[in-house]
């Protein structure tokens, strides 16, 4: 079955005067995919949203949005919606009347344009008669994600959604973002949260300096990853560091801060060295109690590969 493209872009290029945004940038997100946008502050992330947003046009390149080439006009595509730089909102309106006036300005019916629904979805049922001048970001940020599914997009782009979330928020928002992925809404989330990012997208992007340095499955990005650091919690500290100090591929870390300061070990190596120790470890009468990375794989591979770019300049 041939995979379906919702956004192809090829040498995208973008300049604001002597400042090069975007350079050459290539970008493939397919059907029903959650694909995440990472970079530092002033890589071309932004940009490269407002792009697919119709806010702005490239200079170069070429960009094709749901199957359709995007020309100069300053427009949105049809079937993509989302927000850049936070929603814009009426404050001195109540959560309800900001989607009714956005309908309304959409040339929608109010009756049917879903309101209830989209409030319901990103959890603002029981403040949707607030004034959004009282709003925390979190709240704004929920209110944006309602505004953009009145729409029924194919395509959602959106600009840190979990900014200023609360537990509950970003629970509601990630639920929605998987059913839409699942029901073959496709999804470019730009976010600084690694976490979030590792939660919800199939694959991620990332930009420095206005170029790719990766781009594809989060697979391949930890399976490339060089060596991690890892810290275990364990039952005999003094063990697990002789069993550490006798298996290859393992260096043990010291001074690595830990909440269980006499029975954590931090080691650093790739990932077949961490499973063998992990088998030697059990084998030895050590229990194993808690191992997670220090730092997450994306986290790491973000920090390696923007800061090669970084250097290479």
């Amino acid at each position: 079955m041939e995979t379906l493209n919702a956004i192809r872009a090829r040498g995208i290029t973008k300049t604001f005067d002597d400042v090069v945004a975007l350079d050459g940038v290539d970008l493939d997100v397919t059907q029903g995919q959650i694909h995440g946008l990472v970079g530092p502050n002033g890589a071309g992330k932004t940009t490269l949203l407002g792009l697919l947003l119709g806010l702005a046009v490239a200079d170069a390149g070429q960009l094709e949005i749901l199957g359709t080439p995007v020309g100069r006009a300053l427009a949105a595509p049809d079937g993509v919606a989302g927000f850049v730089d936070g929603p814009g909102l009426y404050p001195s309106l109540t959560a309800r009347q900001n989607l009714t006036a956005l309908a309304a300005l959409r040339g929608h019916d109010v009756r049917t344009a879903g309101i209830d629904d989209a409030l319901d979805q990103v959890g603002l049922t029981a403040v949707a008669d607030d004034k959004t001048r009282g709003f925390s970001l979190g709240m704004r940020q929920r209110l944006g994600l309602a505004a953009a599914l009145l729409t029924r997009p194919r395509l959602l782009v959106l600009d840190e959604p979990s900014n200023g979330l609360d537990p509950a928020g970003k629970r509601h928002v990630h639920r929605v973002l998987t059913r839409l992925a699942a029901e073959g809404v496709s999804v470019v989330l730009s976010s600084h949260r690694m976490d979030d990012l590792e939660e919800l997208c199939s694959e991620v992007t990332i930009l420095a300096t206005g170029q790719v340095v990766f781009s594809g499955p989060l697979s391949k990005l930890a399976a490339e990853n060089r060596e991690l650091d890892y810290r275990l919690i364990i039952s005999d500290a003094r063990a697990a560091r002789r069993v550490a100090a006798e298996t290859a591929g393992i260096q043990v870390v010291d001074g690595a801060p830990s909440r269980y300061d006499a029975e954590a070990l931090v080691v650093r190596a790739l990932v077949p060295a961490v499973d063998e120790l992990v088998v030697r470890l059990v084998t030895a009468g050590v229990a194993l109690r808690e191992l997670a990375p220090v730092v997450s794989p994306l986290e790491a591979a973000f920090l390696a590969l923007t800061e090669q770019q970084e250097d290479s300049r």
